[in-house]
């Protein structure tokens, strides 16, 4: 059974909504970052930080994209954008979806739990995590 994380865009956070192309320019600016990290430590640490592939598939066009391994420890993780309706402010709340399919491994389920820490922290959303407890990035009352 595949599970999901969401990043929810509420008040306070950085943005009202992201669409595919700037969640991938966010995924690009993370690898880019640990590959400077790496630079400095004299490793290749932009390979173990971020050992995806961006894909696409052409009936997904515009709706989700996905992470594919470049090694055998991982496989797959999903990334969708999309909107709900709020209740308590009578307004569309953004959300990004963050899945993971049936046959992800563990590695996938940590390294996409990292991404989301990454992408909630950056963009200051609320993270519902893959095993239900919520992290507030966003700036509370």
């Amino acid at each position: 059974m595949s599970q999901s994380a969401f990043l929810y865009f509420v008040e306070g956070s950085e943005v009202a909504s992201l669409s595919l192309d700037e969640l991938k320019q966010k995924l690009g600016h993370y690898k880019e970052q640990t590959g400077r990290t790496g630079q400095q430590l004299g490793w290749d640490y932009a390979d173990a930080a971020f050992p995806y592939t961006v894909e696409t598939k052409p009936e997904a066009e515009g709706k989700w994209f996905y992470l594919k391994g470049t090694n055998q420890q991982y496989n797959y993780i999903v990334f969708g954008c999309g909107s709900r309706p709020d209740e308590e402010t009578k307004r569309e709340a953004a959300y990004v979806q963050v899945v993971l399919p049936d046959d992800s491994t563990h590695g996938d389920k940590a390294k996409a739990s990292e991404l989301c820490k990454y992408l909630a922290k950056q963009l200051k959303a609320e993270l519902h995590l893959f095993n239900g407890r919520i992290m507030y990035f966003n700036p509370r009352k």
